[in-house]
């Protein structure tokens, strides 16, 4: 059975069938779902975990996997100092344990590969929009699609050897590769002109401070606020 519920559905375990370093502080968990749910780009799962005494705890990740495959996930996830879940998936969780997960969740930060997308990741906010260039791969559709992601180093850079081809960018604000042609520095404008696509959409998913500087950037360049789709995060472990 395979379930189609944009509301996320009900709690199903997963089992974790790889586990991929993607930064020093990041890593993905590739997950085999017990009841397989299709899902549309750009969507989340939250995980839950149970200690012995019944406390819970919860966070929700988005899937940087492409959803060609309703029977597996990849939840990347970055690890916050005292973070509940974040820390115990990092330190503790194996090839071969079950987690709790439930989704897919959202359907307004998606995309269908079927119109063109502007997509501005900051930082970790890269994960959703990965999945949506990932997408756009696999199904011939890159034309569609151009993105940048911001990062401090290249170290920081999730799913590295991914940015490679004309539709992706990489604007490092504190140290770049060796002759790298830009030079470090914040996104501007400038590193947005190139990417934009004509009746595009635009995503743009990063922390609110990003989000907001990113989201006045295109509109500057004169994206219609309407079709900007924003979706924000904070650290919460």
């Amino acid at each position: 059975m395979t379930t189609d519920q944009p509301g996320g559905g009900s709690w199903q375990m997963a089992t974790v069938s790889e586990i991929r370093q993607e930064t020093p502080n990041a890593k993905t968990f590739r997950m085999t779902l017990s009841t397989p749910s299709r899902r549309l780009a750009g969507q989340y799962y939250v995980v839950r975990l149970t200690a012995p005494d019944g406390y819970t705890a919860s966070r929700s990740y988005s899937v940087g996997s492409a959803p060609d495959d309703p029977n597996q996930i990849d939840l990347t996830v970055e690890k916050l100092d005292g973070g509940e879940v974040s820390v115990f998936l990092h330190d503790e969780v194996i090839v071969g344990d079950e987690l709790e997960v439930r989704g897919p969740i959202g359907g307004w930060f998606v995309w269908s590969a079927t119109t063109p997308a502007v997509l501005v990741g900051g930082g970790s906010g890269v994960v959703p929009l990965m999945a949506m260039l990932r997408l756009a791969r696999q199904t011939g559709r890159s034309d569609l699609v151009r993105m940048v992601v911001s990062v401090r180093t290249p170290k920081d850079l999730y799913y590295a050897d991914e940015f490679t081809g004309s539709e992706t960018t990489v604007a490092y604000t504190r140290v770049t590769p060796p002759s790298y042609p830009r030079p470090a520095g914040r996104l501007s404008a400038s590193d947005l002109v190139p990417l934009l696509l004509p009746d595009a959409t635009a995503y743009v998913c990063g922390t609110p401070g990003f989000a907001d500087s990113a989201s006045e950037l295109l509109m500057g360049l004169g994206q219609p606020v309407e079709s900007i789709r924003v979706e924000r995060f904070g650290p919460t472990g």
